[in-house]
C-alpha cells in the first residue's frame, strides 16, 4: 500500500485542474474566498497536509500544518479506498473523524466529502 504522502500526491494532482478550473469559472470569485485551505490527514502511522493555495495549487506536506482548516482521523486502508475510488459504497466500514477547524474549512469539507468518496 502507498504511504499517506504518495496517496495525497495522487489526489492532489487530480484535484489541482479541478479547483483551477473552478477558479477560472462563473464562481470563480466565490471559489477564491475558501481559499487557501489546509487539511490534515491523520492515519494510524502517519500525519501530511493537503494545502491548495489561493491560485488553485494543490501540494502535500509530510507533517501537519500549524493551522490546518479541517483535520480527518481516518484509517488508512479507508482512506486509500476513498481517495482511490472516490466511491463512498466501496470504502469500508470503520471509524472517520474530521474536525473543521474553520468556518471556510467546515464548508468545503460538506461540499467536496462526496467527491472524496468519504
Amino acid at each position: 500500500m502507498a504511504s499517506l504522502e504518495e496517496l495525497l500526491r495522487a489526489t492532489a494532482t487530480q484535484v489541482e485542474p479541478e479547483v483551477q478550473k473552478q477558479l477560472r469559472g462563473l464562481f470563480g470569485g466565490i471559489v477564491r474566498n475558501y481559499l487557501p485551505q489546509d487539511w490534515v490527514f491523520r492515519t494510524e502511522h502517519e500525519v501530511a497536509t493537503l494545502r491548495v493555495d489561493a491560485s488553485g495549487r494543490v501540494t502535500v506536506e509530510p507533517k501537519a500544518s500549524a493551522r490546518p482548516d479541517v483535520t480527518v482521523k481516518i484509517p488508512m486502508e479507508r482512506l486509500a479506498v476513498a481517495l482511490t475510488t472516490r466511491d463512498r459504497a466501496k470504502v469500508p466500514p470503520g471509524p472517520l473523524e474530521v474536525t473543521p477547524h474553520t468556518a471556510k474549512g467546515r464548508a468545503a469539507f460538506d461540499y467536496l466529502r462526496p467527491r472524496l468518496g468519504l
